[in-house]
């Protein structure tokens, strides 16, 4: 009986309108409230509070508690990572340090870098450069692999937690740019390696030609087997328009790119001196020539290719002349008594000197080391016919001019047993500066 009022109240307040608005919800509810028989419909009905379920209130609260303790891992996590990170960058700022030191201080620096567990992670730096920058490298790759199993174990890592997509295209990007300026460094240090080789090949090929040629000099005077009083003290002297009259250098010249010659001639004869010398190779005769033929002027020679140069040595006087080239446009110059008179360019042009040929003095050759011809020989006396395989200072040929110095060439250097005469040529002794100075 109780039950069938209870459901005519709650029809007569669906009729009524009697509705209690719950203020969490975002619709209407129709609630039905049980009262008394004798209670009057129409009255205000309290509403009654809705009840919590307590296992919602359980189930929110352990949701609240996971994503704590996943935003706490994720902070460690990211702590950890950027830690690492620094370490890295202070790793490479070290690297960058020893590779400075090591190439613009030319100091090495005897303490290696230390991690912070003691373990140490560059090791004493090399003193010899090529085994710095080979040891400098092998770091730099060390340090490439630990950023790549780096970020291996982050991806590892981020699989199973959902860092933010910031957060995670930050690392990546940190990570790129590292792992760039690390094979960036690599490169410059390949680099740096291949041009101090490059540089210490050089280098020892000018130290071991000067040695050479030293020595050479040197063995000469512990024999003192000349009949001069110096290996230098001499000239070759041909008297003779002829074609078998001649001296010729017993060394040869090797592959050049520039050169300098020097000598002294004294010459008198008309019309034009000759031929004061020629270096032949195979398949080309007129590799090197200098010559006076006729009337025309002192002419130079490079593979067969003409320049005119601005010298007179006919009036029966010692002249010093030098004439420098290089094969970089052609480039030369013509000095006489130590002062230039001419120069040009487009002589031979980017064409080595090649190895292996012959020198004359006197003559023209229309063969490698012979075929003379009696009109083209040189008439006169040479002595101090130096060779080298550079360009000299305008001051080197200078002092050489004026006796206030002597350099011998380093490629053919201007020795007793280093000339051979036939036909008839003569060595006699002369000390050139002595007979410039009395002769002045």
């Amino acid at each position: 009986m109780f039950a069938f009022l209870a459901a005519i109240l709650c029809f007569s307040a669906l009729g009524s309108g009697q509705v209690v608005h719950s203020q969490n919800a975002k619709g209407s509810r129709f609630i039905c409230t049980a009262i008394p028989i004798d209670a009057d419909p129409s009255c205000p009905i309290p509403a009654v509070p809705l009840q919590s379920s307590s296992v919602q209130e359980e189930d929110l609260k352990n949701t609240v508690i996971q994503l704590r303790e996943t935003i706490l891992h994720q902070k460690e996590t990211i702590v950890d990572q950027v830690g690492t990170i620094k370490e890295l960058t202070s790793k490479f700022s070290r690297c960058e340090s020893a590779t400075g030191e090591s190439f613009l201080g030319g100091k090495y620096r005897n303490k290696g870098s230390w991690r912070k567990d003691g373990t140490n992670t560059m090791g004493d730096l090399p003193r010899d450069p090529s085994e710095t920058i080979d040891h400098l490298g092998k770091t730099m790759q060390n340090l490439k692999s630990r950023l790549e199993n780096l970020e291996q174990q982050m991806r590892a890592n981020l699989s199973g937690i959902s860092f933010p997509n910031e957060l995670r295209d930050l690392l990546q990007r940190r990570l790129g740019v590292l792992e760039n300026q690390l094979l960036k460094k690599v490169t410059e240090l390949e680099e740096e390696k291949t041009q101090l080789y490059n540089e210490t090949a050089a280098h020892r090929h000018r130290t071991e030609s000067t040695l050479s040629s030293l020595l050479e000099r040197i063995t000469e005077l512990e024999k003192g087997s000349s009949p001069f009083k110096s290996p230098e003290g001499f000239k070759v002297s041909l008297p003779l328009r002829t074609n078998y009259l001649y001296g010729r250098i017993k060394k040869s010249l090797p592959e050049m790119y520039a050169f300098t010659v020097c000598m002294w001639l004294k010459s008198s004869a008309n019309p034009g001196i000759g031929t004061p010398f020629s270096y032949g190779v195979p398949g080309q005769a007129n590799e090197i020539v200098l010559i006076e033929w006729g009337n025309n002027p002192i002419e130079l020679l490079i593979n067969d290719k003409v320049a005119q140069l601005p010298l007179s040595v006919r009036d029966g006087q010692w002249h010093h002349i030098c004439i420098t080239w290089t094969t970089r446009d052609g480039l030369w110059e013509a000095y006489q008594d130590g002062e230039k008179l001419g120069s040009g360019e487009n002589l031979a042009p980017w064409h080595p000197i090649k190895p292996g040929g012959v020198i004359i003095l006197g003559q023209e050759q229309d063969t490698v080391g012979g075929r003379f011809d009696a009109t083209q020989a040189f008439v006169g006396e040479i002595t101090h016919f130096n060779m080298w395989d550079r360009v000299l200072r305008p001051i080197d040929i200078m002092n050489m001019a004026n006796c206030s110095s002597y350099m011998p060439g380093n490629i053919v250097p201007w020795v007793d047993n280093n000339v051979e005469i036939f036909g008839g040529a003569n060595k006699v002794a002369l000390e050139i500066c002595e007979d410039q100075l009395l002769g002045s």
